[in-house]
């Protein structure tokens, strides 16, 4: 089963900012909620963990990920990415390629074209589950991806002091991995169904 998600989310920074912090596979991995690096191969290759929490039980995922491609010109890059389940029942695949573009006001923003491929147990949910479920994480990534480029973009504004240039030059600290709520997920999708549902009704 394949999902395919195309994204564009604004952040508050110039595209340099966002270009530079984009190209820390650590640092972009830490804003996804669930997600860790866990070793870097070598510059271009990592091992990764994603960990989804389920009432009690809590799941985990361990995989690579590879960049493939980076265009320094067009501020594009592209990811491939894979792994399975702790039981080997479940397996998933990512091919996702984002860019930064120029935006109004001295701000920029995030591109991003996603294809996912599930297999296994995992591909039982559905296309349309999974994509609700991807937009709810690519939301919560998209917040922490902002909330770092902003602060980073605030830090480099500050007045310089004496003294102050080596903190001023220090990397903003990146939000801790969480796992994933599933029960918050499917809270969502139930409520997204139940909404269309009266909405069809209404027609």
């Amino acid at each position: 089963m394949k999902v395919q998600i195309d994204k564009r989310y604004p952040l508050p920074c110039r595209a340099e900012i966002a270009w530079q912090f984009l190209q820390n596979v650590e640092a972009v991995a830490a804003c996804m909620p669930g997600a860790k690096i866990t070793e870097r191969l070598d510059e271009d290759r990592y091992k990764g963990t994603v960990t989804a929490k389920v009432g009690p039980a809590t799941m985990s995922f361990r995989g690579e990920v590879q960049r493939m491609h980076v265009d320094q010109a067009a501020r594009s890059l592209r990811l491939v990415g894979k792994g399975t389940d702790s039981t080997g029942s479940s397996g998933a695949s990512m091919n996702l390629t984002a860019r930064v573009e120029e935006a109004e006001g001295g701000f920029c923003t995030l591109v991003g074209a996603c294809e996912m491929s599930m297999s296994g147990k995992a591909a039982a949910f559905g296309g349309r589950m999974m994509s609700s479920v991807a937009d709810q994480i690519l939301k919560q990534f998209a917040d922490n991806l902002a909330a770092q480029v902003g602060a980073q973009q605030a830090q480099q504004a500050m007045p310089a002091t004496p003294g102050s240039a080596a903190a001023s030059e220090a990397p903003v600290a990146v939000p801790s991995a969480r796992p994933l709520n599933a029960l918050a997920f499917a809270w969502t999708l139930l409520r997204d169904w139940v909404r269309g549902l009266f909405s069809k009704r209404a027609a």
